[in-house]
């Protein structure tokens, strides 16, 4: 007996002298040579905006201070409380946190209390049965058995700490993934809004060109009836209010189809949305910079979310080497156990008690549990290399939003001189169009020409609210996202 304790003992000391051991690697991030600056040469702001500097000392910049309508705001806000795929995101948050807080127990041994009782009629030829007969005087035995059973596994390779390790990461990436699901809320809302307003101003474009349309065509009819033009002139007027005409049921649809999908967007059925201001006001209050330190990159919520999946497949690369390791497992128990009902619990006779030490070592399965430890390591240079990518889509997101802020402002102020020539060479073709000195074509001509470039305007403008608005998810979202 005291040379089986003695081996209970070496077993447990043992066990817990070789729970400090840890087969995994710790994860060290690689070098990923960031730029200093991203690839951009201009300022690319609009002239009427004012400064908001992005810089490394000023990365908290917040939603609420990137878009300054006031009507967007409540609008971003409303999406940011009601929005459907927030709420499942942030259940998903709960099952992460009720996983690791299981992953913080792997530690502690397990119990089981197991009560039983149970009759046994025993064959009369049967040794236990001529027993049963002999002592207690019937052709049946009864056991009465309550246990309390300890199961407890040494953490030699250090499998709960990375099993704690890879929930945690996987924790801490879906809370990144839940800040870059609201950062794109955000933006879906700001640019479903912009969208909204530019179609406004298409709208009034269309209806405007609608009645200079009327107009001309009123005063070609009076010169068709005095004889002065003929029916193709009268035709071609007709046609050119048609072409202004269709742009009006056109917006009204997309406005309508717009409003539909922001409403939902912001977790309520389908209604009109209230907006403030014009298409040229909004950009007011926002910069676009050119020279903004790579390493604001680190507050990306995706690109910090690809980092934790490569730390959570590192500790299923560990796990998986483990799996291919001996374990130990410690496994007492006590209990009561009668074959009469009154003596089931008389203390200490009833009293019954176990330990047992148990090593396993897995031998067949070697080749399969190799097979899965290879598989783990390529999974993890997947990770890494997805996170790599993840790093230079960043880098190049934000650069392209620079570049379209930069040349989408020269853009807008090349089509605003445009229109300047444009609206003098509409208003001399109707003045020498009355006077004789021009033909109706060229009425036509000038007033298409000046349709054409407020709807190449309007276009130039939705890409400006996109740059601003693509810059601000390139660059991570607002802290107050996290």
């Amino acid at each position: 007996m005291r040379t089986f304790n003695r081996y209970i003992i070496t077993g447990l000391v043992l066990a817990l002298s070789l729970s400090a051991c840890r087969v995994g690697k710790e994860y060290s991030r690689a070098d990923l040579n960031l730029p200093e600056q991203y690839r951009q040469s201009g300022n690319g702001q609009s002239p009427e905006a004012q400064p908001i500097a992005l810089t490394a000392d000023s990365v908290t910049l917040s939603w609420r201070e990137f878009f300054r309508d006031t009507t967007l705001a409540e609008l971003i806000e409303k999406a940011l409380v009601h929005n459907n795929d927030i709420a499942v995101a942030m259940m998903n948050m709960q099952q992460l946190d009720l996983t690791y807080r299981q992953a913080k127990l792997g530690l502690l041994p397990t119990a089981d209390l197991s009560v039983g009782a149970n009759r046994t009629w025993l064959s009369t030829n049967s040794l236990n049965g001529s027993l049963s007969d002999q002592f207690l005087g019937t052709s049946y035995m009864d056991d009465y058995s309550a246990t309390i059973r300890l199961s407890w596994e040494a953490d030699i390779w250090g499998k709960t700490r990375m099993q704690r390790e890879g929930a945690l990461a996987n924790y801490f990436a879906q809370k990144e993934n839940l800040s870059a699901l609201r950062t794109r809320i955000v933006v879906q809302v700001a640019q479903a809004y912009y969208n909204l307003v530019t179609l406004d101003e298409q709208l009034k474009i269309a209806r405007r060109n609608v009645e200079l349309g009327d107009s001309t065509l009123n005063m070609i009819r009076l010169q068709y009836a005095s004889a002065q033009v003929n029916s193709l002139a009268l035709e071609q007027a007709e046609a050119q209010k048609k072409t202004a005409e269709l742009l009006v049921p056109a917006a009204l649809q997309d406005i309508a189809v717009q409003e539909n999908a922001l409403s939902i967007l912001c977790g309520s059925y389908p209604d009109s949305i209230q907006r403030s201001g014009a298409a040229a006001s909004l950009v007011s209050g926002v910069t676009l910079p050119a020279d903004v330190p790579a390493r604001l990159l680190s507050r990306r919520p995706d690109v910090k979310a690809a980092e934790y999946a490569v730390i959570a497949a590192n500790s299923q690369t560990g796990l998986a080497k483990a799996a291919m390791y001996p374990a130990i497992s410690l496994s007492p128990s006590i209990g009561a156990n009668s074959f009469k009902f009154n003596t089931w619990f008389d203390l200490p006779g009833s009293m019954v008690k176990t330990v047992a030490v148990n090593i396993a070592q897995p031998l067949f399965q070697k080749k399969q549990l190799k097979t899965a430890h290879e598989i783990a390591q390529i999974e993890q240079q997947k990770a890494a290399v997805q996170f790599r990518q993840s790093v230079l889509a960043a880098v190049g997101e934000v650069s392209d939003a620079l570049a379209k802020s930069e040349h989408v402002a020269t853009r807008l102020r090349l089509v605003g001189e445009k229109k300047e020539s444009l609206t003098k060479a509409n208003q001399d073709a109707l003045v020498l169009y009355r006077s004789g000195m021009a033909t109706y074509l060229e009425v036509i001509t000038a007033q298409n020409n000046a349709l054409q470039n407020d709807l190449e305007a309007i276009n130039i403008r939705r890409e400006q609210f996109n740059a601003v608005t693509d810059l601000y998810r390139a660059l991570g979202g607002g802290d107050e996202q996290r």
